[in-house]
């Protein structure tokens, strides 16, 4: 399976024009029974998904009871996951449960990781032009 996707174009205050690997996942939402769009930056740095505090509300997501909570580092510093393991996601016609962490604020871009996501795929990044998915055979 293919599935290809155009980057997307934005500013930087510090290098002007760039250009980022986006991808549209969905989502499924149990409690409201649907399937929510989200695109999201692929980060192949990233080791798991994660998505910014209010998607947990739109995905009908409770962090005190449905999660895992840890302590993850990044380049801002330490900050509070709340780590759901088995939220089901599309990309493509390519579907499975994958672990999700929501971030204790909502400002953060949704990232698109390695673990069960960017693994699964053959990934090319073809900077200014496309995304590039292509579904490894096991």
């Amino acid at each position: 399976m293919d599935v290809v996707f155009p980057f997307e174009r934005s500013f930087s205050p510090i290098f002007g024009t760039i250009h980022r690997p986006v991808a549209q996942v969905f989502f499924y939402s149990k409690p409201k029974r649907r399937w929510y769009e989200i695109w999201m930056i692929a980060d192949i740095g990233a080791d798991y998904t994660i998505l910014p505090k209010y998607f947990s509300e739109r995905l009908g997501v409770d962090l005190a009871k449905e999660c895992q909570v840890f302590i993850t580092s990044g380049i801002g510093g330490d900050e509070k996951v709340y780590l759901a393991k088995h939220m089901r996601a599309k990309l493509g016609n390519w579907e499975r449960e994958v672990p999700v962490g929501f971030l204790e604020r909502d400002e953060a871009p949704p990232l698109l990781d390695r673990q069960l996501f960017l693994e699964t795929f053959e990934s090319f990044f073809r900077p200014t032009t496309r995304l590039h998915f292509l579904l490894q055979r096991a």
